[in-house]
This record gives C-alpha cells, sequence and structure tokens, in this order.
C-alpha cells in the first residue's frame, strides 16, 4: 500500500477514511494496490485510496480540491515518516529487539531491527507523531536489563511497506557493546518449571528473554544464538516457534530450549558406576549431598564445591581437602525461611540478597543460632555468614522441589579451584584437577566460555559495597566523566581484574583473582583478550601498578610489544576510582583518604594510611600514619603478632609477657624481630592502616596469626560491632598524635598513643569487644580530624574513601556519619569495590589524564 505523497498524506472528506496517493515514476503497482481500478495509474496521476486500495483515478484538479478542503478544516494529517535508530549500551541478550518489535507494532509501524556489532540498529516508518512516540519508548520503556546508554537517530527516505521484521544480525565493523551479564532465574520460569502440566516441567536449564545466561556463554558479537555456547543446540519445532513468535515471553531468546533439544546433565561418581542422567543425576545427588559427600557442581561461570553445610564433619573435610585454613565459605540457602534461622537482615540486604543478580551477601550471623544452624566449620571465629540463594533452576531443582525428597536446605558453594587458582569451568579439566576435592560431577553440556564467580556485596550506610563485582555486574560498562583514548589498566595483584576504556566508556572484567600463581596470569591473558573482542576496544596504551614486583606490571610489559606502559602510584588510583564512578570531573579534586594493607609508596615505603589531596592528573600526599617498620614482609602480615610488637616499641612500651602479642612469639623469633627492628635488617617502613588493624587485633588476644586476608580485622570489626558501649563520646575514643604538615612535608598521625592506651586498657581487663569499638571510632575521628586539616589548606569540601580497609562496614558508616556532620561530600563506593578489585578503574582515568 502506498500510503506517501510528496509532501503530506491527507484524508477525504466525504464521508469515508480514505487517502491521496502521487504514483511515483517507478509505477503503482510495487507500491498500491490497485486490484479496484479497471488500468494501472501513471507516473503523476492522483489516486483514491480506501483502506489502503486504489478507488479510483482522479484529475489533479479534484486532488487540489480535496487538498485545499482539508486545510480549511485543520484535518490535515502528519506525514508519513522513516527514521533510523542507532542504540547503544547493554542491549543485547536482553530482549531489546523483541521489545522493538511489540513497540513498532503497537504504533502500525513498518521497518526492521537487527544486532550488529556496534549496538542495535531499528529504521521504522509511518506516521510521523507515531515514530517520535516510537523513539520516545526506545529511551524510556526498555527492557529492565537493558541499559541504553545512547541514541543516535536520522531522517531516512520513506519506503513503504507494512511489516516489521528482526533481521539477521551484521558482524560487520567494530563491536562497542556488550551483552548482559547472567540474570538470576526469572518468577514466570520458576513457576512453569514448577507447573506438571509445562513441557519445561523441571527443565534445569529453563529461560527466556528476561532471565538466565548471558555473559558466561557469549563467544562473541553481535549476540545471536550462533555467537553463544548454545550454537550447537538445535532448538526444536516447539521451541523455534516460540523464538519466532511475537507474542512469546522467548521470542529471541537466545539460550532457549527445553527438555528435548537443550543440554542434559550428568552425575559421575567418583567411585565408579555408570554415569545417572536427568532426573536420575538430581535425585542421586540430593541422596549424596544428604549423605555427607561433597560434589562439584557446574554451575554459570564455573564448578562449585558443594556439601550439606549443616553437617560438621563434610563442612570439615571440604576444608581439609581443599586447603581452605579459616577462610569462610558462601552458603547457598533453599529460601528466606532458610536465611532467618542463620542471619538478621534489613529490607535492603533481603532485597540485594533476591534481586536478579543474587550476589552472596555477607549478614550478620544470628547471636545465637538455634540447634539447627550451619556447623561452625563453614565461617569459625566470623560474625558475618556470606549467604546467596538459588540463582539457576538446577540450583533450584538441586534443593528439590514438588513431592521430590529433599536433600540439605543449606549448602556451602564454594568456587570450585584449589587454593589461589583461577576457578574451573572445563569438563575435562574438573575429572581431574577436582578429583582429589570431591566424590561426584554433577555436570551438563553446555560449555562455559568466559570464568565467572560468584559477586559478593555487602549493604552499609543506606547503600550496596561491592566486595567482588564478577557475575550478574560485569562486564556492564561504566559511564566515564571525559574522553579517555584507547586504553588498558591491569590492576592490581590481589583481587585482579583489568579494564577497556574508550570514549566515554569503561569496562571492568570480572573478578580474576590474586596474581600469584601462574594460571592466574594466563586467566589475565584470556579475560583480556575476550573483552576486547566484545567492547571493540584496541588499546594504544596500558596502564599498571608502580611497584615494580606485581605480575600484573610484568604482564603489562611482557603484552605491550610496541605500546607505551605508564604506571601509577596505587593509592591514587584508589582514590582515582573512587572519583570517576561518582562522574567527577577533569579538573576536579578532592580529599582521598586511601587506606590499605599494602602499596608502594613514592619513597619506596609501604603505604596503606594515606590523605592525598588529589586530581586525576597527579596527587600530593597531605598526611599519613606514622611509619613502623615492617619486618620480614609476608611474615609479618601472616603473623599479627610481629605487626603488635613492632608497634610496641615504636610506641616505648616493653615487651611483656602479660600482653597476648608478646606471650604469642616465641622467644627464638622474639629475639630475631628484636635484632631486626633495631638494626633495620629485612625491614621496610609502613604507614599501612590494615597493619595497624592487625597489630590491634594481637594486642586484644582477638587474633595472633591469619590464614587469609583481613581475617585480624575481620574479627576486630565483628567485636566493634557487638560493642555495647557507646563510643560517641570523647572518653570512648582513643587519640592519635596529629603533628602537622611542616614545609614539604605531610601531616603525621602518630599511633603511638592508641597503642599505649590500648596496653592500658588490655592490663586493666578492657573487654575486647569495647577495645574494638573505642579503636574503630578512634579512626574515624582521625579521619575527620585530617580532612579538617585539608579543608583548611586547600578549602576542598569533598572527601572520597578507598582502600581495602573501608569494606568495614563500623568504620565506614562511622567515618561517613561523621564526616557529613561536620558539612563535608563523602563518596565513597558504590559500584566497584573498595579493594584492589576497583583500581583498576583508577588506573585508567590516571593514565587518560597524563
Amino acid at each position: 500500500m502506498c500510503l506517501g505523497i510528496p509532501g503530506q498524506v491527507v484524508e477525504i472528506v466525504d464521508g469515508f477514511a480514505g487517502q491521496l496517493a502521487l504514483v511515483d515514476v517507478e509505477g503503482a503497482q510495487r507500491r498500491i494496490n490497485i486490484g479496484m481500478l479497471d488500468e494501472a495509474p501513471g507516473p503523476g496521476d492522483w489516486v483514491l485510496l480506501h483502506m489502503g486500495f486504489a478507488m479510483e483515478i482522479i484529475d489533479q484538479e479534484k486532488a487540489r480540491e480535496a487538498l485545499s478542503g482539508l486545510e480549511m478544516m485543520g484535518q490535515a494529517r502528519t506525514r508519513r515518516a522513516r527514521r533510523r535508530f542507532e542504540v547503544h549500551g547493554v542491549v543485547q541478550g536482553v530482549g531489546f529487539r523483541p521489545f522493538v518489535y511489540v513497540t513498532a507494532s503497537e504504533l502500525a509501524l513498518a521497518g526492521s531491527v537487527a544486532n550488529t556489532s556496534a549496538g542495535v540498529v531499528v529504521e521504522v516508518e509511518g506516521d510521523a507523531e507515531a515514530v517520535a512516540e516510537f523513539g520516545r519508548r526506545l529511551r524510556t520503556d526498555a527492557p529492565p536489563l537493558a541499559i541504553v546508554e545512547s541514541v543516535r537517530d536520522s531522517e531516512q527516505p520513506t519506503r513503504g511497506g507494512t511489516e516489521f521484521t528482526i533481521e539477521d544480525s551484521s558482524d560487520g565493523g567494530r563491536a562497542r557493546t556488550l551483552v548482559s551479564p547472567d540474570v538470576a532465574t526469572c518468577e514466570d520460569c520458576l513457576t512453569e518449571m514448577g507447573d506438571p502440566e509445562n513441557r519445561r516441567y523441571r527443565h534445569p536449564f529453563i529461560t527466556c528473554t528476561h532471565c538466565g545466561p548471558r555473559f558466561t556463554i557469549v563467544t562473541g558479537t553481535p549476540y545471536d544464538r550462533a555467537a553463544t555456547t548454545m550454537a550447537a543446540f538445535d532448538m526444536c519445532d516447539d521451541c523455534r516457534a516460540e523464538y519466532d513468535d511475537p507474542a512469546d515471553r522467548r521470542f529471541h531468546a537466545q539460550p532457549i530450549a527445553c527438555h528435548a533439544c537443550g543440554p542434559r546433565l550428568e552425575l559421575i561418581r567418583k567411585d565408579g558406576g555408570h554415569p545417572e542422567h536427568g532426573a536420575d543425576a538430581l535425585r542421586a545427588a540430593r541422596e549424596l549431598l544428604s549423605d555427607g559427600r561433597i560434589l562439584a557442581i557446574k554451575g554459570l561461570g564455573g564448578y562449585h564445591l558443594a556439601c550439606d553445610a549443616r553437617n560438621d564433619a563434610a563442612v570439615a573435610e571440604l576444608r581439609r581437602r581443599k586447603q581452605r585454613g579459616g577462610k569462610p565459605f558462601a552458603v547457598m540457602v533453599s529460601g528466606p525461611e532458610v536465611a532467618e534461622q542463620l542471619v538478621t537482615m534489613t529490607g535492603e540486604e533481603w532485597e540485594l540478597l533476591s534481586g536478579i543478580r543474587k550476589p552472596i551477601v555477607l549478614l550478620p550471623r544470628l547471636r545465637a543460632e538455634p540447634a539447627a544452624g550451619v556447623s561452625d566449620a563453614v565461617a569459625p571465629g566470623n560474625p558475618d555468614l556470606g549467604l546467596l540463594l538459588p540463582y539457576t533452576p538446577l540450583h533450584v531443582l538441586l534443593f528439590g522441589i514438588g513431592d521430590d525428597r529433599p536433600g540439605p536446605d543449606a549448602l556451602v558453594m564454594t568456587s570450585a579451584n584449589l587454593s589461589g587458582e583461577p576457578i574451573v569451568t572445563d569438563d575435562a579439566e574438573s575429572l581431574t584437577t577436582l578429583a582429589p576435592l570431591v566424590d561426584g560431577w554433577l555436570r551438563h553440556d553446555r560449555p562455559i566460555h568466559v570464568p565467572c564467580d560468584d559477586s559478593v556485596s555487602r549493604f552499609v550506610a543506606g547503600a550496596e559495597l561491592p566486595i567482588r563485582r564478577s557475575r550478574g555486574y560485569a562486564p556492564l560498562p561504566l559511564a566515564l566523566p571525559f574522553d579517555v583514548p584507547p586504553t588498558l589498566a591491569v590492576g592490581a595483584d590481589l583481587k585482579n581484574t583489568c579494564a577497556l576504556g574508550e570514549g566515554r566508556y569503561a569496562w571492568v572484567s570480572q573478578h580474576i583473582g590474586d596474581m600469584d600463581d601462574l594460571s592466574t596470569v594466563e586467566a589475565l591473558t584470556r579475560t583480556e583478550s575476550h573483552l576486547e573482542r566484545l567492547t571493540g576496544v584496541d588499546p594504544r596504551q596500558l596502564v599498571a601498578d608502580r611497584h615494580p614486583d606485581y605480575r600484573s606490571g610484568d604482564w603489562a610489559r611482557t603484552h605491550a610489544h610496541d605500546r607505551p606502559v605508564r604506571t601509577v602510584q596505587h593509592h591514587h588510583a584508589h582514590i582515582a576510582s573512587v572519583m570517576g564512578e561518582h562522574g567527577l570531573g577533569a579538573g576536579e579534586s578532592v580529599i582521598g583518604v586511601a587506606f590499605d594493607g599494602t602499596g608502594y609508596g613514592t619513597d619506596g615505603a609501604v603505604w596503606g594510611g594515606e590523605v592525598l589531596i588529589a586530581d586525576y592528573k597527579s596527587f600530593r600526599r597531605a598526611a599519613h600514619l606514622g611509619y613502623v617498620p615492617l619486618a620480614g614482609g609476608d611474615a609479618s602480615v601472616l603473623r599479627p603478632y610481629r605487626m603488635a610488637l613492632a608497634h610496641l616499641r615504636a610506641a616505648g612500651v616493653a615487651w611483656e609477657d602479660d600482653l597476648p602479642a608478646v606471650a604469642a612469639c616465641p622467644s627464638r623469633e622474639r629475639d630475631v624481630l628484636a635484632h631486626q627492628l633495631e638494626s633495620g635488617f629485612g625491614c621496610v617502613p609502613t604507614s599501612s592502616m590494615g597493619r595497624l588493624f592487625d597489630a590491634l587485633a594481637s594486642l586484644t588476644g582477638v587474633r595472633q596469626q591469619v590464614e587469609y586476608e583481613a581475617e585480624a580485622a575481620i574479627a576486630l570489626e565483628g567485636l566493634a560491632r557487638a560493642a555495647s558501649a557507646d563510643c560517641d563520646g570523647t572518653e570512648s575514643r582513643y587519640a592519635f598524635a596529629v603533628r602537622s604538615a611542616n614545609g614539604a612535608h605531610p601531616a603525621v598521625a602518630d599511633p603511638g598513643p592508641v597503642i599505649r592506651a590500648v596496653v592500658h586498657d588490655v592490663r586493666a581487663g578492657t573487654s575486647a569487644e569495647r577495645i574494638a569499638a573505642r579503636f574503630h571510632t578512634s579512626v574515624a575521628v582521625l579521619i575527620v580530624d585530617l580532612a579538617e586539616i585539608c579543608r583548611a589548606q586547600s578549602g576542598l569540601e569533598v572527601v572520597a574513601l578507598g582502600g581495602g580497609v573501608f569494606q568495614n562496614a563500623v568504620l565506614l558508616e562511622e567515618t561517613q556519619r561523621m564526616l557529613t556532620g561536620r558539612g563535608f561530600t563523602v563518596l565513597r563506593p558504590r559500584l566497584l569495590p573498595p579493594n584492589d578489585g576497583g583500581i583498576a578503574l583508577g588506573q585508567l582515568l590516571i593514565a587518560a589524564s597524563g
């Protein structure tokens, strides 16, 4: 049907809805239905249409009269228009094309939509008002999983037509978009999975446009089934019909499958026997877990190790096999009723726990867990439990539905790897690597292309605080406050992530791990390469931490080829990361408080208690914690009593055996340590706030040795949270001695008075809880005092908090409250972790500003 005239489309005012068409030079037969005419109109003829059908050929005079009459009556309709929309952002794998199709259909628009390597391209044609309304909805009404970052539109010549189609994807051009992160199973799919009348009843891989695997199955862009690990699974006729039906929830859902055509489950027992499949595999897995066995379970982004979290023997055995030390395990619970038996949580924490991302959420354990609580070996001595809910249909079925004989309702669910190595994703590798750890494997035949650990978060002071950003979050792009050239930032050595940036966007990778193992270094290579393919960023420069011995820096130099490698000071990067996620511009400065365990300072010392006056381009060290000797490097990190003894010596306190830290140090080691501290042999000065937390934990007898990073500080935080004393008054805190800045020298906060006061309280029998609470308040007050000094010097009133010490909920909340009360604007991490997992973004922004 031809619905257009050069210039306008009109209604004829003779009692029925009609239109005029001016026949173009290509002839009318391709443009209008001429079935009612005795002869075909020629170029230049006017044709009267009714409901799109040609009724008669009219002369120019009659057409002019009709046009004139409509103008007089004010009933002229808007002319036909065609526009092209190029949509960028997270718009693939999130139901965006079905949304476009349905929206265009509702507005009676013709045209097409297609995925391209740059995003989604739409062309629509029809009534101009409807086209304008389509553009509005495109920007404001996108599907919930989509993130529309930009829409460019342009006018196009009209072509006619009535159909709207979803075109095959195009892989031409440079990619500049990402698919969605993996998304937890939606309620609609869970309902279908539990319905005996539904053809996907008990289907372990049920998914739709709104949920299921995305990032971990993507092999390339544009995001279509052929570019995922579902490519090997041919859709059955029923699934194909759903996939092709615009009215169906699975319209163009790429991971669509069912029992007939989807992946298959398999259970393999370590002690031999025939493999079991499907429902039998699930039944056997539940029985094994109930019997105290340990299973490797294939998830979205890798294998998990699972056992009954209430079974002391099973948890202890898993801890022994994995060589986990005392590091806590995450616990997956079957539902909210079980969660309420184990932890306390606010409404905001429940929303975080149960949302579409379903991260591990750190939640306070019940003070007096009932007898039915989890094993003490799950998180020994830890005030929190890391809880998560089932986020795949397989997880739900593993707990049992309907008349299933239930398995355990709380499962340890920890990444399947040897200590320090990346998560296992390959089926063949799992049979060898995990054999010493498990009694069986519950797996499936859908390959995992991208390793992705579970994310970890907590809710602090009114907002989410990421601890590990991975599944459900990566690889969402982050908007940048200014343009950056194509750059790769390789992060730090602990909690490594990398980041690619170009223009106004950066893509921070999923959690990779600690760079102390060759396999983790290789994982960085694979992760960076895949991120380049997805984003299309071809980095022209690399940026790394300034530490000369970081493996991440070595990796950058090895892979740079002819590209320059910039280095960035560690704590400057922490602050720049927080500035960037809050959108501070290129010329803005902040008071940056960077507290962590270790960072290479510009003077060669180990920094970690820093207050900086910083913008993206440079920083000035305005204040820091006073130096004490760090003797033996990692030896003092793993044995907090060594840091306690170093602080005691610096504070002028004798090493008496009545102090827990002194008593914990063997006499021979004590003699060697005394010699080191006196001579300086094997020592490096440190201003680390993280090490001061370690020293306090040792002095109070809380932890003398640790088996994982920040274990002592976590225990101290738990005691502070449990304290009943009011720690807001001056009588309830210790006081650092602050030496004012002198010329080029920064202000120094001497911890000596704090150490001496803590020793006094220990000897007076003050409880560890009260000492811990006082210490946390003292650190918060110190931050405020140093911020006031910086405000007086610089006039700045914005404080950015960064570094791993601010994972501490007690300290972060108290610091934020006190600073806000003094009139400061507080920026704290919300999108990226405060620890080294967020440092790559800061590196990238600093490199772009240099």
